[in-house]
C-alpha cells in the first residue's frame, strides 16, 4: 500500500493515476473525499492526522505535500509501517538560497523532519511548475486577447507536473532512491510573455502580454498566493528577468522519457481557459 498526500492537487491526482495504472494498491488522503473525484480502485480516506491508524495502517510508502507535515506525522507513520517517505519540496532550496523566504523555510523545515523521523526519505525538488500559468486563465476566459501580468522577460524552465509524478512513481516503485535529491525542472527556458502566446497557440488565438506594475499587482493575479507570500513572490520574479533558469535532465534520467515542453502543458491544459 501506497499512500499519497495532497491526493487531489495536480501532481497528487496524476500520481494516484500512475500508480493505480501500474497495479499498486493506492491509499489517497484527501480533506474532503466525497468531492475527490479520484478513481473507484483508490481507497480514498479522509486526511485526519489524529486518527493515524486509519492513514497508515498497512501502508510502507508514502508521498507527502509539504503543507501536510509535522514531526508527529511522520511519527505516526512509522509506527504504523511506513518506511519510506517521498516528499514535494521545492528547487528554492539548495546551497546559498535565501533562508528567510517563507517558501524555502516551509519546505526546509519539512525536510528536516524528514531527516530526522527515522523514514528513509526521497526529496523531489521541482522549480516552476507549468500550473503557474493557470493565474493567466481567467483574463484568457474572459475573452479578451490582452493578458496583463509582471514581469514579460522573467525566465523559467516550467515543469509538466505529470513529469513530475513519474518521478514520484519510479523513486516510489524502484530501489535506489533513499536518501535521494532530485532537482527537476521542464527541458527549456521560456519566458512569462512566450508562456502566454504559447497558450493562445494552443488556443488558436492570438494573445499578447501587457506587462504591469508589479506594485499594482494584486490577489486578481495571484489568485492562490497568501497576501503575507505576495511581495516575496515578485521579488522572485523580478530576480529572474533575463537570468537563464537551472535546466536540469533528471525527468529522463529517472523516468526515461523526456521532460515535456511548456508547449505540450498547454495543449493539455487548453480547456482550462477556454470559458
Amino acid at each position: 500500500m501506497i499512500v499519497v498526500t495532497g491526493a487531489t492537487g495536480n501532481v497528487g491526482r496524476a500520481l494516484v493515476g500512475r500508480l493505480l495504472a501500474a497495479g499498486r494498491p493506492v491509499r489517497a488522503l484527501t480533506r474532503d473525499p466525497g468531492r475527490a473525484g479520484l478513481p473507484e480502485r483508490a481507497e480514498v480516506v479522509a486526511f485526519r492526522p489524529d486518527d493515524p491508524a486509519a492513514l497508515f495502517t498497512g501502508a510502507t510508502k508514502i508521498f507527502l505535500y509539504a503543507q501536510a507535515v509535522t514531526a508527529p506525522l511522520l511519527a505516526a507513520a512509522r509506527e504504523h509501517g511506513v518506511r519510506h517517505a517521498v516528499l514535494l519540496s521545492s528547487g528554492i532550496v539548495q546551497e546559498g538560497a535565501d533562508e528567510t523566504h517563507p517558501i524555502h523555510v516551509m519546505h526546509a523545515t519539512v525536510e528536516r523532519h524528514l531527516r530526522d523521523s527515522g523514514l528513509a526519505w526521497t526529496f523531489l525538488r521541482p522549480n516552476a511548475f507549468a500550473t503557474n500559468a493557470l493565474q493567466y486563465a481567467p483574463q484568457i476566459r474572459a475573452g479578451g486577447d490582452i493578458v496583463r501580468g509582471v514581469h514579460a522577460d522573467a525566465l523559467s524552465a516550467p515543469i509538466h507536473e505529470d513529469d513530475i509524478a513519474a518521478v514520484a512513481e519510479r523513486v516510489l516503485l524502484d530501489d535506489g532512491h533513499e536518501g535521494a535529491v532530485h532537482r527537476l525542472t521542464g527541458p527549456a527556458a521560456t519566458s512569462n510573455a512566450e508562456q502566454v502566446a504559447t497558450i493562445g497557440d494552443a488556443l488558436g488565438r492570438k494573445l499578447t502580454f501587457e506587462e504591469i506594475d508589479p506594485a499594482d499587482a494584486g490577489p486578481e493575479l495571484f489568485p492562490h498566493v497568501p497576501p503575507q507570500m505576495l511581495g516575496r513572490l515578485l521579488e522572485t520574479v523580478a530576480q529572474a528577468v533575463g537570468v537563464p533558469p537551472e535546466i536540469t535532465g533528471t525527468v529522463g534520467d529517472i523516468t526515461c522519457t523526456p521532460a515535456r515542453a511548456f508547449d505540450q502543458w498547454a495543449r493539455d491544459h487548453a480547456a482550462d481557459f477556454r470559458p
